[in-house]
């Protein structure tokens, strides 16, 4: 396998699926505004996409444990500029579910895929630190998505801006079809019901389920923190246009940075080590976006993002290492539990923004960082391999 162009593509296939997955995020308070809904409905078209991933990825997972990996990457990733463009042409709320749904139906294909490829193909030295590469396309690619929409929302409207993202998306689809090498370590199951059967062995692993666990609270807080900070930073004394909302995701390119550090710091520290001081600098992060100042509130969300892309960097490698067989379904249960995470965290967190504002969701966050943080401490064991 050669070096540099495998990894463009890795990278390449975060930054399309992310592009998409979490570009509304910068127009829900202007969406709730056209359509004559509150915080909680509109953050639907959140949920809804989150929790079809949370329902798929085990089964996506299964499938590509029989087809193969590229196979089933790059029909994703075409697959998913027709609900994109239909995003574009809802004509309510109802509507925008219904495609948002579908464009989630899709996205499993590509994230859990795209990490049991990385297992099987590079020695479990490198995993971590390619994982790195793909969580910092898919860091980019989230802030890509969040910044272009706001920015096309002000200038041309939020069709367009859906438009365009199905246009790049469409573009990367033939860049991966064109880039990703055919996998030459893939060994196939033997049918789908075998590969079910492996997934199901997999929930056996004591070490397995509680990263699942992480991946949750993972999910949780980002979705939680950067869906609802947008309608804090919307609301008075800040008022933050669209474009200015698209642009606190500015802050996620501070994953693009830490996130192919992690395979060293793991090397280093630990795994376990590592994550429990990434969780509690999370947690001084998120206690920054209390304190009424712009500057402050950038920097907390910065710490939210690079220390969340970092947790999810070392889940991800601990998956790939930990599984020995069937690695697709593995990181399909992971995928699960990570968006079945982002659905909970767009729905419960509204709740409490309805009733206490920012500081309620500010205190949600941290119990579930400190959940995260036991789980971590009592569960996760150093492995031979980073």
């Amino acid at each position: 396998m050669g070096v540099l162009i495998p990894r463009i593509a890795i990278g390449l296939a975060g930054f399309c699926a992310f592009l998409n997955l979490y570009a509304p995020q910068a127009l829900l308070p202007s969406l709730a505004h056209e359509f004559g809904v509150g915080a909680a409905a509109i953050s639907t078209i959140m949920t809804a996409s989150t929790l079809a991933i949370a329902l798929t990825a085990p089964f996506t997972g299964a499938v590509a444990d029989v087809l193969g990996r590229k196979r089933v990457i790059t029909a994703a990733m075409i697959a998913v500029v027709v609900p994109t463009t239909l995003v574009g042409l809802a004509a309510d709320v109802h509507q925008l579910v219904l495609w948002r749904f579908t464009q989630g139906l899709l996205f499993p294909p590509i994230f859990a895929v795209t990490v049991a490829y990385i297992g099987d193909e590079w020695p479990p030295s490198q995993v971590t630190s390619i994982a790195g590469i793909y969580t910092a396309g898919s860091s980019l690619g989230g802030f890509s998505g969040r910044f272009l929409s706001g920015l096309l929302a002000d200038l041309f409207g939020w069709r367009v801006a859906f438009l365009a993202l199905a246009a790049l998306t469409l573009i990367g689809a033939v860049g991966i079809a064109l880039m990703l090498p055919r996998e030459r370590k893939f060994v196939p199951s033997v049918g789908i019901v075998s590969s079910i059967v492996q997934m199901l062995r997999h929930l056996q692993n004591p070490q397995l389920v509680a990263t699942y666990a992480v991946g949750f609270g993972v999910l949780f807080n980002f979705i939680a923190t950067f869906t609802y900070v947008s309608f804090h930073l919307a609301a008075p004394p800040y008022n933050f246009s669209a474009t200015l909302l698209g642009a606190i995701f500015v802050t996620y390119l501070v994953g693009v940075a830490a996130a192919p550090t992690a395979g060293r710091a793991v090397g280093r520290f630990g795994r376990r080590k590592f994550t429990l001081s990434v969780i509690a600098l999370w947690m001084c992060g998120i206690a920054l976006t209390l304190i009424p100042s712009i500057a402050l509130i950038m920097l907390g969300l910065a710490l939210c993002a690079g220390c969340g892309i970092l947790c999810q960097t070392v889940s991800t490698g601990y998956v790939t290492t930990t599984a020995k067989a069937g690695r697709s379904s593995a990181v399909g249960l992971y995928v699960t539990s990570f968006y079945f995470g982002g659905s909970v965290g767009a729905f419960v967190p509204g709740l409490a923004y309805e009733r206490g504002g920012w500081p309620a969701c500010v205190a949600l966050v941290a119990g579930i960082l400190t959940i995260m943080a036991l789980i971590v401490m009592l569960t996760w064991t150093t492995p031979r391999h980073v």
